[in-house]
């Protein structure tokens, strides 16, 4: 075993003592969909934190993607593309999820605050049940777009060229 297999071994070690205190999500459920084993080549004392931070990441980048779809003003062409794609009840479905995410977004703020070993249990635990729910909402929405791209990009193709 190289010496990166002993790491991750020793991080997945750590975590299920945590899982099983707090009970958490299995460590390879939460690397299927956050990529948590890179923390694995980071020194922590904080494991709880990296895991928190990694879950992060994930959710602030489809906020900032789905607040690109609901204001894109200066969005580029392939989001403004996505957007005419979409009906209101699409466009509705959108914004419940960027406010769950703003919701999240605002709960590590706190935690970022003030460190509980607690409250990034609760945290982990939590944005992994609404990441669930999130991933089966949002792989409709892709749905849609693919559903409705080439009709939209074809009868819409009136580009705006200054």
């Amino acid at each position: 075993m190289d010496e990166c297999e002993s790491c991750l071994e020793k991080v997945k070690k750590d975590y299920e003592q945590y899982r099983m205190k707090y009970n958490l999500p299995e460590f390879d459920k939460l690397n299927q969909d956050f990529a948590i084993e890179k923390i694995s080549e980071i020194e922590t004392d904080l494991l709880l934190r990296e895991v928190r931070k990694f879950i992060a990441d994930r959710l602030s980048n489809y906020m900032r993607f789905i607040e690109g779809l609901l204001n894109p003003a200066n969005a580029s062409i392939f989001t403004f593309s996505i957007c005419k794609t979409f009906n209101l009840e699409d466009k509705k479905e959108i914004e419940d999820m960027f406010k769950e995410l703003m919701r999240l977004e605002i709960e590590l703020m706190e935690i970022d605050i003030q460190y509980s070993e607690e409250k990034e249990a609760n945290f982990i635990k939590n944005s992994f049940e609404k990441w669930s729910s999130f991933k089966t909402r949002w792989k409709k929405i892709v749905d849609v777009v693919k559903k409705n791209w080439d009709n939209r990009l074809e009868s819409g193709n009136k580009g705006y060229f200054g």
